[in-house]
């Protein structure tokens, strides 16, 4: 009988207590509370998957958990800050970054990063109706149109 690995023997722990959605936007994030003190480096990354519980990214550097965290999130002209708690960090085997889970401190944070979230499928949204229309849609107008379609379904998941 042949043996197992140690890799195969390894188990997957589920700590999920929300459906993560997989998503890849721009973050960059600065350890303001840590076991040794601050950090004043800013960090860019970008999210994996995020919920309305918190959000996971990967990163170069470790965080050690129950830091807290300022998350910055930019979107056009504006940039949102975003306060959370790590709760993981663990490095990937596949891309040797790690990958770091953190929970919201607050459910304004989380409220806060799905609306960012509905920014960014609505600037996907934008794109697409420029390419069908072969013309400029604005923001605005693409806006409109994804409240129309989509208000419905965004209230029955988060209200």
């Amino acid at each position: 009988m042949p043996r197992k690995t140690p890799k195969e023997n390894m188990q997957v722990i589920e700590y999920r207590r929300f459906i993560r959605h997989p998503l890849c936007m721009p973050l960059s994030y600065k350890v303001v509370i840590s076991g040794g003190g601050r950090n004043n480096k800013s960090i860019r990354s970008q999210t994996i998957n995020v919920s309305l519980g918190g959000l996971l990214f990967a990163s170069k550097h470790s965080v050690k958990p129950e830091s807290i965290i300022v998350i910055k999130m930019p979107f056009e002209n504006k940039v949102f800050n975003i306060r959370a708690k790590v709760v993981r960090c663990t490095q990937s085997f596949q891309t040797k970054l790690y990958d770091i889970a953190v929970s919201f401190l607050r459910i304004q944070e989380a409220f806060k990063v799905k609306m960012i979230e509905q920014m960014y499928f609505i600037a996907e949204y934008r794109d697409l109706l420029s390419l069908q229309s072969d013309k400029e849609v604005s923001l605005e107008e693409a806006s409109c149109k994804w409240i129309k379609r989509y208000s419905a379904r965004f209230r029955k998941l988060y209200w």
